[in-house]
């Protein structure tokens, strides 16, 4: 394994900008689809402290899915493993993160993992908070934790956007609580998913939280314990076996590091005992990945040897 330069992210990802042109940005949330397929950043924070930038690396996105993983860890600080896995499962699932079909084969409808739509929405229903601001707050703390960086929020826009068009949300959500495994108001539920999903970062500060995991929990300069080494191992596995949608058993072929994406166009990665690495280009490919992230890590994980495998 070879170490990160500045001089390799920049050169990679001039390279695999062209990829760009294979994918689509999301349009089925109207406040992303606004966004320039031309726009790419990337940035590396090492264990060691240093960050090494590349492209538009200061420009701020929603994180989406890549939420999931922090409210996954938040919920296991909050309730321990018994307690969340009752109400989702661990398997890998080969259908798309939004499908509403395993819900329905499973018994006794516990969503298949944290990772797809109906495992997040049940993992955030377990934030504790007397109403949605509070959940919310919850979150945002650990993040800004994770970061070091209080000046974390949400985009507002996004966040109504989803709200207003989260019809296939609402109706996992109805499902899971008709079976019991979602318990108060959907609406409030909505209310924390869609603002959890609207989380904004720049890629450094997404970086940063991918090395924490990469450190085992702990601050990547200070090394003081962030989360615990148990919470980070499981969100790790997680982002192996599910995190890149029902494209995560090639990705962990290819490229063979934890990682999660989001439909904005960002990806957190994960490399062992050297540091965290995030990746943004809104143009997606059919699972919902950024088809320029996707080449980027691709790229390095062979030349850096990365994979875990």
């Amino acid at each position: 394994m070879s170490l990160m330069t500045a001089k390799d992210l920049d050169y990679w990802l001039e390279h695999v900008r062209i990829y760009a042109n294979n994918g689509e940005v999301a349009d089925y949330i109207p406040a992303l689809a606004n966004q320039q397929p031309e726009i790419n950043a990337a940035a590396f924070y090492a264990l060691r402290g240093e960050c090494y930038t590349a492209g538009q690396f200061e420009y701020t996105f929603t994180i989406q899915s890549i939420s999931k993983v922090l409210s996954l860890a938040l919920a296991l600080i909050q309730h321990g493993e018994n307690a969340v896995f009752s109400r989702v499962g661990k398997e890998p699932s080969s259908d798309p993160f939004y499908s509403i079909r395993k819900l329905e084969l499973e018994d006794p409808g516990i969503p298949l993992n944290p990772m797809i739509n109906a495992g997040a929405l049940s993992v955030t229903n377990m934030i504790r908070g007397r109403d949605s601001d509070e959940m919310v707050n919850e979150l945002l703390t650990l993040i800004r934790r994770l970061c070091d960086d209080e000046t974390i929020s949400y985009d507002e826009k996004v966040a109504k956007s989803e709200m207003e068009t989260a019809f296939l949300n609402r109706s996992l959500a109805y499902f899971m609580k008709q079976n019991g495994i979602i318990t108060g108001s959907v609406e409030e539920l909505m209310d924390v998913y869609t603002r959890q999903c609207a989380i904004k970062m720049n890629v450094k500060q997404l970086a940063r939280v991918a090395a924490v995991f990469a450190n085992d929990g702990r601050d990547p300069v200070t090394y003081k314990p962030l989360i615990p080494l148990t919470v980070a191992r499981i969100c790790k596995t997680f982002m192996v076996t599910c995190g890149m949608y029902d494209y995560s058993g090639t990705f962990a072929i290819n490229v063979g590091i934890p990682a999660k994406s989001g439909v904005s166009g960002a990806i957190m990665g994960v490399i062992k005992e050297e540091g965290g690495i995030a990746v943004f280009g809104p143009a997606l490919d059919q699972q919902g990945n950024s088809v320029v992230g996707i080449r980027l890590l691709e790229k390095l994980a062979e030349e850096k040897r990365w994979s875990i495998f």
